[in-house]
Order: C-alpha cells, then sequence, then structure tokens
C-alpha cells in the first residue's frame, strides 16, 4: 500500500491563509485602537467600518453609522458638495489630506460642530476601491489660535497706542519750545531751538507712522522720509525756488531702533545744507535710500553747495550736528564717509528686519 505524499499546494495553503488572517488581524487592531477616528467607506460613500475612537468623537454607537452615507458625519450645510468631492478622489485616488487650504467641520450625533483634519487614504479590495479617513478633532488647536491671534491683536493696539501716545507727548514738547522761542530775541539761541524742534518733529514722525502702520515691528522709511524732508525744509521759511530737492527712494523697512536715529541722521544733514551749503542763494539737495544687498542699506544726502570746509572733520567737529551724525551712524552699527566737494555724506549700515 502506498501513501501520497502531500502536494506542494496542500503544504502552503494553511500557510498563507494563516498570514492572511495575522495580517487581517494586525489592520484590525491598528484600525480599531488608533488615536484618531477611523472612518472607511466604499466608492459609493456607505460607512462599512468604524473605530472606537470614531463613536467617541461622533457620539454614535457603531452600528448606527455602519451602511450609512458618510455625510451623516457632515453638517448638513456642506453636504451638498461631499458627493462630488468623494467622487473626483475616487476617479485619482491617493493618499493626501482633504480639502487642503479649506476649513473642514464634523457633526456629532447632537448637532454640534467642531473642526477637523482629515487625511484620505485609497485602499485596493477584492471587492472595490475602499476609502479610508483619519480624522482630528482639532477644536483644542482651533481655539489656542483663536487665543495666540487674540493677544496679538492686543499687543497690536498696545502698541499702536503707545507709539500715538509718544507721539503726542512729543508734540507737545515741540509746541512747548515753540512757544519759548517767541519770546527769544537772540537769533542764535532761536536757531538752537528750532532745530531741537525739528529733532523732536522727527521722531514725532516716525511714531505716527508706525502708528498709522499695521506693522508695529518696521516701519517703511522711505514713506517717513517722503514727509521728512520737506517739513524739514518748510520750516526754515526759505522761497520755495531757493531750494530743489531731489528724493529718490527704494522700499525699504527699518526697525524702530533704527528708523529713529536713522531720521535723525537725516535731520542732521539736511539742516546742515540749509544752513552752510548755500550762502543768501539756492542750489539742490540729493538724497538716496536704497538696499545694497540682503544685509546692508545705503543712505546718501548730498548738496551743489560750497563744499564741507577742510577744519571740519566728521570724528572732531564743533558743532553738534555732526556729532550727533557720528554718535548716531555707531548706534546704528554702521559707518559715514564725507565728500567735501560736493559735500556728500554716504552712511551705510546692516538691517535688522
Amino acid at each position: 500500500m502506498t501513501v501520497d505524499k502531500p502536494s506542494h499546494r496542500d503544504s502552503t495553503e494553511p500557510g498563507i491563509e494563516r498570514a492572511l488572517r495575522e495580517s487581517e488581524e494586525r489592520f484590525r487592531r491598528l484600525f480599531e485602537y488608533s488615536p484618531n477616528a477611523k472612518v472607511m467607506v466604499d466608492s459609493s460613500g456607505n460607512i462599512e467600518m468604524v473605530n472606537a475612537q470614531t463613536e467617541r468623537m461622533f457620539g454614535y454607537e457603531r452600528a448606527e453609522l455602519i451602511g450609512q452615507p458618510v455625510e451623516v458625519l457632515v453638517p448638513e450645510r456642506l453636504r451638498a458638495h461631499h458627493p462630488a468631492m468623494r467622487d473626483s478622489f475616487v476617479v485619482n485616488p491617493h493618499a493626501r489630506p482633504m480639502g487642503a487650504g479649506r476649513e473642514l467641520f464634523g457633526i456629532r450625533k447632537d448637532g454640534s460642530e467642531f473642526p477637523v483634519e482629515i487625511g484620505l487614504n485609497p485602499i485596493e479590495t477584492e471587492e472595490g476601491l475602499k476609502i479610508l479617513s483619519a480624522i482630528v478633532d482639532i477644536s483644542d488647536r482651533r481655539m489656542k489660535e483663536m487665543r495666540i491671534q487674540a493677544a496679538l491683536l492686543e499687543k497690536d493696539v498696545l502698541l499702536g497706542e503707545i507709539h500715538h501716545r509718544v507721539k503726542n507727548n512729543l508734540q507737545i514738547i515741540d509746541s512747548l519750545l515753540d512757544l519759548q522761542s517767541s519770546n527769544i530775541q537772540d537769533p542764535q539761541v532761536k536757531h538752537i531751538f528750532r532745530d531741537s524742534q525739528n529733532r523732536i518733529r522727527s521722531m514725532a514722525l516716525i511714531h505716527q507712522t508706525l502708528y498709522q502702520s499695521k506693522d508695529f515691528g518696521r516701519v517703511d522709511f522711505g514713506s517717513v522720509l517722503d514727509s521728512l524732508v520737506p517739513n524739514l525744509v518748510a520750516s526754515y521759511r526759505l522761497e520755495p525756488e531757493r531750494i530743489t530737492l531731489d528724493m529718490r527712494f527704494e522700499e525699504t523697512f527699518l526697525s524702530i531702533n533704527q528708523a529713529i536715529p536713522c531720521g535723525l541722521i537725516v535731520n542732521e544733514l539736511i539742516t546742515n545744507a540749509l544752513k552752510h551749503a548755500f550762502g543768501n542763494g539756492g542750489g539742490d539737495i540729493h538724497i538716496s535710500l536704497n538696499v545694497l544687498d540682503a544685509a546692508q542699506v545705503q543712505l546718501i544726502v548730498s548738496d551743489n553747495g560750497i563744499g564741507v570746509p577742510a577744519h571740519v572733520e566728521m570724528g572732531n567737529t564743533g558743532t553738534l550736528g555732526l556729532q550727533l551724525v557720528q554718535l548716531l551712524s555707531e548706534q546704528l552699527g554702521g559707518t559715514i564717509t564725507m565728500q567735501r566737494l560736493p559735500a556728500q555724506f554716504i552712511l551705510r549700515f546692516p538691517t535688522a528686519v
């Protein structure tokens, strides 16, 4: 009597079946115990599987969801568009977040809505395409974001009020100096008062620009100079035809810590030109502002007047204005160079915004 040996097919089939069962069991465990809500639907959008987290998140018993269209978990106001989006996924199935760039919401059994993020994954089965959705409740994250936005808004309001009050206080000081100077007869002392007023107005203008801006961390310094320079020339009450301004400004953003000293430097250099460059005549004043590269700003102030006298040196001068220019340039971490004829001052300093 002979005994038939088991075929290769007979010996391997139990092993394959066992591996398939183990693989299926691992999938079910991962599916069931996932920290995210998991919902599997067929290509028609009918729910076939949900896990325990889905029950907790949406407030349904599992039996209430199986066989239902997945739209039952979508707020009614959004349901009309959902089938079309599902159909587009079926046409081109690939793992991706759902509704990229849009706000997504789920709805609980009790009718309450909550924000969600959803990841979609296609799964090919013998029964056809299935869609596995991983759903995350982002209510806590959204609440934190709202609190951060509220805090930032409060900070912006506070900074705006600070800049507004600083500007108002500087204007009060300017008015007091103006009242005081009206009682002064000495022309030299009057000039000192006017120079001080112009410095105060320069700082007030920068704070005013920041107050009107939506970004309190930086200021478009070109727009500051557009107002500062003509107002400064007008303060000397010169005939309009005497001074021609050539202003060329690129969009250049400075921090408040840079804008104030840079504004004061411009104030001093323009004042110096108006007082000393042209005598009783007139001439041209040129001002340019540009970004040399991603890390350096260049400011040039020049005129076509009599030039800078030989005895005047940037680091050794008896005039307060040029002393301030040197000190403020160092405060900016920059360098300033002077050309005598024609008079030209070139300031370069690193950007900080």
